[in-house]
């Protein structure tokens, strides 16, 4: 990758000048061990990389709370209080028209997520008076998620169900609603006397780069995640909450490392600060990485704008119903008007029907020391898909009075229901595979072969993409094993059967 030597100058430079207002902030550590490096060559931006080997349990750095950008220290809370009064604040945004908060335009409700919003979008109005400033200078200005990816560059998604996560409509709204009459009710204190304001277009653009500099770095500031203790299982200790019901901040330093799957550092939540820590020992010239859970890369690169090679473990493919659901319908011919009553029956509790279910691999979760903790394996189905099937089998049976013979034998037949089971669904993962324009060779042979990809947009979109093939072919290779079982049980049955008639005989 090559880069322009002036902006690689104005590249090094704003990483000195930020470390050099960190190490400045009462509190603050940089460990002498670690230095902040360009890996744009590998596009990773800025990271930090070890100097000398490092011992676990080392402090890293050390970033006290006060230097956190979030709304216990932006001043913009105490200039617009009515904006930051949750409390008073309809959290969960719906339509009540007893709520004055939401009909007055000025104070439209809020949540961390559009505060912080408004915090960044503060700041960098702010410019040189900001005390963040060296901090907010490092921060892109560009991003890679698919939120400000072309149709064109979209299209290289194909079937993957990412494309209708990425939400741009939704966000528009959000800022159109949330955003805008905040700044404009408050334009005063946004653009200051003497202050270029700026049209809608722009602030809404500025915002969109504010939530995608959140989405990509912001943290959770009331959740301490601990590191678990050797040999102590815990299911919720990786997990990173994204929901925005929880005090989010921008966190200098801490976002300056980088994130995999297998990882070496983790950030401990203290009453006054924040410290990253080593897991196990840091060779010499080893990147130093956090982690940001067990995500798959299509979620990886809607949140980060980024896809790697160890998280493939933890891809997942969605299965629509619906496909399933056609497969049935063939299946289990009925006469005109009783499907309908079928679905009807089925969708009748909204609590309990699914549209899709997530084909996933079973995949341990990584030990305290960041390593992977065992293969990640497909070996199984959603409960929910097999509970669902089961359930609509019930339906054809209620609808049709029992005229369908197969659904009921289906029913009272355990080994029937699950060989009916896998074979439907293996015709809906056929047909889920089928929706992709290019096969899994084909994207294997597009990443594999020099010069066939060129832009980095299109080689993420190829990798994922690739990687939920790859689910889908390792669930097809599963359930035909589960039929080959299932069969040669079925037939080992039958062979003793007459067997035992012909010594009854």
């Amino acid at each position: 990758m090559e880069i322009d030597s002036d902006v690689d100058s104005r590249f090094l430079d704003g990483s000195h000048q930020f470390l050099d207002w960190f190490r400045s902030l009462p509190g603050a550590t940089f460990h002498q061990d670690i230095a902040i490096e360009d890996l744009r060559g590998r596009s990773a931006g800025r990271g930090i990389v070890a100097k000398a080997d490092i011992e676990p349990d080392t402090v890293l750095f050390t970033i006290p709370r006060t230097s956190i950008l979030c709304a216990a220290t932006s001043p913009l809370k105490n200039l617009i209080p009515d904006v930051f009064d949750l409390d008073n604040q309809d959290a969960d945004f719906s339509d009540d028209d007893d709520n004055e908060k939401e009909d007055d335009s000025s104070s439209p409700s809020q949540n961390s997520w559009t505060l912080l919003i408004l915090m960044m979008i503060y700041e960098h109005l702010r410019g040189d008076a900001s005390p963040w400033k060296p901090y907010l200078d490092i921060l892109p200005a560009t991003f890679n998620t698919p939120m400000f990816w072309t149709d064109s560059e979209l299209s290289e998604l194909q079937a993957s169900a990412l494309v209708a996560k990425v939400g741009k409509a939704d966000a528009d709204m959000m800022i159109a609603s949330k955003i805008l009459p905040v700044i404009r009710a408050h334009s005063s204190i946004f653009f200051p006397s003497g202050a270029s304001s700026l049209n809608d277009d722009q602030l809404t653009q500025l915002a969109h780069r504010m939530g995608s500099t959140i989405m990509a770095y912001a943290f959770d500031l009331e959740q301490d995640i601990e590191i678990p203790e050797e040999g102590i299982e815990n299911d919720d200790e990786w997990e990173e909450d994204r929901e925005g019901k929880t005090m989010l901040g921008m966190v200098p330093m801490a976002d300056i490392l980088n994130a995999d799957a297998e990882f070496n550092a983790h950030i401990n939540h203290g009453a006054d600060v924040l410290e990253a820590v080593s897991l196990r020992p840091i060779k010499a010239g080893e990147e130093i990485l956090n982690f940001y859970g067990p995500l798959s890369n299509a979620e990886l690169l809607r949140r980060y704008g980024y896809v790697t090679e160890k998280h493939a473990r933890w891809d997942v493919v969605e299965l629509p119903w619906d496909l399933v659901e056609q497969l049935l319908k063939e299946r289990f011919p009925l006469r005109e008007g009783e499907w309908e009553k079928v679905q009807e029956r089925l969708r009748s509790d909204d609590d309990e029907f699914e549209e899709g279910f997530v084909l996933e691999r079973s995949s341990p979760d990584p030990l305290w020391t960041g390593h992977f903790d065992g293969p990640a394996v497909f070996d199984h189905l959603p409960e929910e898909l097999t509970e669902q099937f089961k359930l609509c089998l019930k339906a054809i049976k209620k609808v049709t009075e029992g005229r369908n013979i197969l659904a009921a034998r289906a029913l009272d037949d355990k080994g029937l229901r699950k060989e009916i089971f896998f074979e439907t669904v293996l015709k809906a993962i056929l047909t889920r595979e089928s929706q992709y324009s290019t096969k899994l060779q084909e994207d294997e042979q597009l990443l594999n072969t020099p010069g066939q990809i060129t832009d980095e947009r299109q080689r993420m979109a190829v990798w994922m993409r690739r990687g939920e093939k790859q689910i889908l072919k390792e669930a097809q290779t599963w359930i035909r094993q589960e039929l080959e079982t299932i069969r040669n049980k079925a037939s080992q049955q039958e062979d003793d059967g007459r067997a035992a008639k012909r010594r009854r005989a």
